[in-house]
């Protein structure tokens, strides 16, 4: 009984709760979904990568399109130079024209080259005339020189020049006028030149010290007294009276043969400016080449010295000195002549000149006759 009722009992409050019923989906249902949404899915996918295909394609046609209008350009130019090619082609002469142009051409380059080579003769004959006359030149300058200033260092630098002149010219028609250049430029080595502008500046300095030339007289002076000796009223007085009197009057207990009064005030003066005269006269002479103005200007310079001043006078002395040194100094040469150099110089350029008339003469005849 009690195995028969506790079933019952249990059973009892199932009847009484209310019923719970289980929600089963079905298993078809659910799958038939999944598939659709997968069929969804792929029909996306599919649709995303048609329209990516479709944009690549009208991208890569757009770029070919652009291709194709540059190729479409390029060829219109291609076509254009073309064009302008067959234009310049059209405008270019026909192959006998240009065998013809070339023929000139060099025609033209040989005669333009006969005519440098004929330029070159001219101007190198031309260029040795000058040269020549320059020479000439030269002597005459030398010969110049030699006869106006006696300047024989440039005479002989001149002379030196034309025999340089001739020496370039390598011509042996010119042995005969470079022999007289050699000898005269020996006679020209042979003289020694004066320095004259030496000789003008010392007798400068001796005008210069004439200013300075003066009579020396002699001057007494008193002997001071003795220390400790005292001086008077009376001595004072005479010392005063001598010092005035010995300034007029001397007196010499050995005096020389040659006595001479002392200068002083415009006499002095007069003396230098005769003595100034005298070097300026020498210094002229010196400058110009006069050898006898030069010492005569000389002998008067010692004359004035010896006649109114001391010899005992060391200014004096010095002076008569230095006038005997610069006495015997040469102030005129002898100078070469040049007129044999020269006229073997024209000599040689008269041969010359005949030689090249002669060849001008003889390349004309041929011409002539033709």
């Amino acid at each position: 009984m009690s195995e028969t009722a506790l079933p019952k009992d249990e059973a009892q409050p199932a009847l009484d709760a209310p019923v719970e019923t289980p929600v089963t989906t079905p298993r078809r249902g659910n799958g038939l979904a999944v598939f659709a949404l997968l069929l969804g899915a792929a029909g996306v996918a599919a649709g995303g990568w048609g329209l990516w295909q479709v944009r690549a394609l009208q991208a890569s046609s757009q770029q070919q399109l652009g291709q194709v209008r540059t190729l479409d350009e390029q060829s219109q130019g291609i076509a254009q130079a073309q064009q302008q090619l067959a234009a310049r082609l059209a405008q270019l002469p026909g192959a006998d024209e240009l065998e013809e142009r070339r023929r000139l051409v060099a025609q033209l380059q040989g005669d333009q080259q006969r005519l440098n080579q004929r330029l070159e003769t001219v101007l190198g004959a031309s260029r040795k005339d000058w040269r020549l006359a320059e020479a000439e030149h030269l002597l005459r300058l030398a010969s110049l020189r030699l006869s106006a200033l006696q300047d024989i260092n440039s005479a002989q630098a001149l002379v030196q020049g034309a025999d340089e002149i001739l020496r370039e010219q390598s011509d042996p028609g010119s042995y005969a006028a470079r022999e007289q250049l050699a000898k005269s430029l020996a006679a020209l080595r042979s003289v020694e030149q004066p320095d004259r502008t030496g000789l003008y500046l010392q007798l400068a300095a001796l005008r210069d010290q004439v200013v300075q030339l003066a009579a020396v007289s002699p001057e007494y002076q008193l002997q001071e007294s003795p220390q400790g000796r005292p001086t008077t009223d009376t001595d004072s007085r005479w010392s005063q009276w001598w010092e005035q009197i010995s300034r007029y009057f001397r007196i010499d207990f050995n005096p020389d043969d040659n006595i001479r009064p002392l200068l002083a005030g415009q006499g002095l003066n007069q003396v230098r400016l005769a003595l100034s005269l005298a070097l300026e006269q020498a210094q002229w002479a010196a400058l110009n080449g006069e050898p006898a103005v030069y010492a005569r200007a000389l002998g008067e310079a010692r004359s004035v010295l010896q006649d109114n001043f001391n010899q005992d006078n060391p200014q004096s002395q010095a002076m008569l000195a230095r006038i005997a040194e610069l006495e015997p100094k040469a102030v005129s040469v002898v100078t070469p002549d040049l007129a044999a150099s020269l006229s073997a110089v024209q000599a040689y350029l008269e041969r010359r000149h005949l030689s090249a008339d002669e060849a001008k003469a003889s390349a004309g005849k041929p011409a002539t006759q033709e």
